[in-house]
């Protein structure tokens, strides 16, 4: 197996993730901040939603780096992300200053639904919990 084949989901999976992992750690940092952000939006029980945000993003961030369970994990975060790109980044809806720059934060959610997307379709690639547990060593 060439090395692009054998390290590249990997990197991959790494690259996504961080964002994920990052955020998700933010939040838990920001707690009533993040409450606050999405108590903004009008959404109910936000505290809820804000545990729900740090579980999908740092628990599935995790689950991704490790490759573990990773088409259910990035099932979940392609949702959250297409939700947040809709609730949260809604430019349509902006004041015509924020616009600009909630499209730009619409667009990375999307692209990262696209990347999401080939994990779920392709798998986790060779270097993952998934790919060993499913081809042990004799």
């Amino acid at each position: 197996m060439d090395a692009l084949h054998r390290y590249g989901p990997l990197i991959g999976r790494l690259l996504i993730a961080a964002i994920f992992v990052l955020s998700g750690f933010g939040k838990i940092t920001g707690f009533e901040g993040t409450v606050g952000y999405i108590a903004s939006k009008g959404l109910p029980l936000p505290q809820l939603g804000a545990i729900a945000a740090i579980i999908v993003e740092l628990g599935g961030g995790i689950l991704l780096i490790l490759g573990w369970k990773t088409r259910w994990a990035a099932a979940a975060m392609m949702i959250f992300t297409l939700a947040a790109a809709a609730i949260f980044h809604n430019f349509w809806g902006a004041p015509p200053e924020a616009a600009q720059n909630q499209m730009i934060h619409f667009m990375k959610n999307i692209c990262m639904a696209g990347g999401l997307v080939y994990v779920v379709v392709f798998g986790s690639g060779p270097l993952s919990v998934d790919h060993n547990a499913s081809h042990p060593r004799a």
